[in-house]
């Protein structure tokens, strides 16, 4: 069955098991970018398996039922092809990169890994080693605590709260048995997207999917309840640190609603140095060496984040000033930094076109989410289509909720009572309350 994309570039077949290819035929590229998309990952996780789909992911590559590791690497690397991987809260995806004519050995090589895998008892050892080092160099971040911290304030006990490197003691515990029937239950037709972006032929691509991937059982979709949005204030200390790192925010709407004006909102508030952001709270005032604000928006959540690093002498201070910038942007917007956001986000938008690798990546979630993948016509039209009153509407709902904020690193006794007291103020102040 073949469905009608918008964008003349992409194809999209879906085969009888569920298993959605799509591929962007790009003729200018002299390589093949290939790539398979899993909808699971943290958010999909039980607390007691929280860390499983990570750990598959690394565990994929160390043997199947016909090659073992080091056969794996070799077989992709003698073509030339770069390897890679990765998981995040809501996809696992494993990808590799070469020669346009050994598009189909990719998609072989790639359907062994993610359906054959026998995680071997002795890889498994190894492995989780590197994965319980890799948990440690996670801790001693401070910024990447602050995330973590950020999202438990957002969402709780909502499996979209987990971290997706897991938990330490569900690293050392988790046995060979337990990925595989993690891997048997979620790895199914209905949660798997083929990609393929290159100068390629969709029909032949299809064909050698179909060999790949077609008797991979259907399942049901991996969909999951949304979190309930929570808000608050989180700290914690971390020795040796000399800077305090800040994660604040907002629930927007998801992928499924109505997102753009908040994504504009983020561009608008803090993309680019001469954003207000940047400009009032780095060059003017000198409260931060480093900050950024970003819409994040899944299929399940949305979240307007703002992230910075700042002196600790300074976090009061910064914190005012992010609120005053906040109630300002309520009330006013500023048509020239309109302009500036709006060609942000279609120059972003461009420069993502232009990466396979994340055209594949967009155009799954696409799936995952609309059963369709939209075109760059569309995206573009849904921007430039925003205006001033629907980015103040945006900044007013944000505001009219709980702030979700984290603090990391060098944090003071009384810093988390004082900065959810503040915005207690704030937001009493302006005569605003909880979602």
């Amino acid at each position: 069955m073949t469905d009608s994309p918008r964008d003349p570039a992409t194809s999209v077949a879906t085969l009888d098991n569920g298993v959605r290819v799509v591929t962007v035929r790009l003729p200018h590229l002299e390589t093949v970018s290939v790539s398979v998309f899993v909808r699971t990952g943290s958010a999909h996780e039980s607390p007691p398996l929280n860390g499983i789909s990570h750990f598959a992911e690394h565990m994929a590559f160390k043997g199947t039922h016909e090659r073992d590791c080091q056969r794996i690497n070799l077989d992709a690397e003698r073509l030339g092809a770069e390897v890679n991987a990765h998981t995040d809260k809501d996809h696992t995806a494993y990808h590799m990169r070469g020669m346009t004519r050994h598009a189909g050995q990719f998609l072989q090589m790639l359907g062994d890994i993610v359906r054959n895998s026998t995680f071997p008892e002795a890889e498994l050892e190894r492995e989780r080693q590197v994965i319980l080092h890799e948990y440690v160099e996670d801790e001693d971040d401070p910024l990447s605590t602050a995330y973590k911290l950020f999202d438990k304030t957002c969402f709780g006990t909502h499996p979209l709260a987990q971290a997706v490197i897991g938990k330490r003691h569900n690293i050392q515990r988790f046995t060979r048995a337990d990925l595989l029937d993690y891997v048997r239950r979620q790895y199914t037709g209905a949660n798997v997207v083929v990609g393929v972006a290159g100068n390629v032929d969709p029909e032949a691509i299809v064909r050698e999917a179909q060999a790949a991937f077609g008797d991979m059982p259907h399942g049901t979709d991996n969909v999951l309840a949304a979190p309930a949005y929570v808000g608050g204030v989180a700290a914690r200390r971390q020795a040796g640190c000399s800077q305090t790192h800040v994660v604040l925010g907002f629930p927007i709407p998801t992928l499924r609603d109505d997102y753009h004006a908040s994504v504009v909102a983020a561009a608008l508030f803090g993309e680019g140095m001469s954003s207000p952001l940047m400009d009032q709270i780095r060059e003017r005032r000198g409260l931060v060496y480093y900050a950024a604000c970003s819409a994040d928006v899944m299929d399940l959540c949305g979240q307007f984040v703002i992230e910075a690093s700042t002196a600790p002498e300074h976090l009061d201070e910064f914190f005012a000033e992010v609120t005053r910038l906040l109630a300002t942007h309520a009330e006013t917007t500023d048509p020239v930094g309109l302009e500036r956001a709006r060609n942000q986000i279609a120059v972003r938008t461009l420069r993502a076109q232009e990466r396979p690798f994340r055209r594949l990546e967009d155009a799954a979630q696409d799936l995952f989410v609309h059963a369709r993948v939209r075109s760059r016509a569309e995206l573009m039209d849904r921007v430039e289509a925003v205006n001033a009153a629907q980015v103040r509407d945006a900044f007013q709902r944000m505001l009219a909720c709980r702030a979700s904020v984290a603090i990391a690193g060098k944090v003071g006794t009384e810093d988390k009572n004082r900065t959810a007291q503040l915005f207690r103020d704030v937001f009493a102040t302006n005569g605003v309350g909880t979602c």
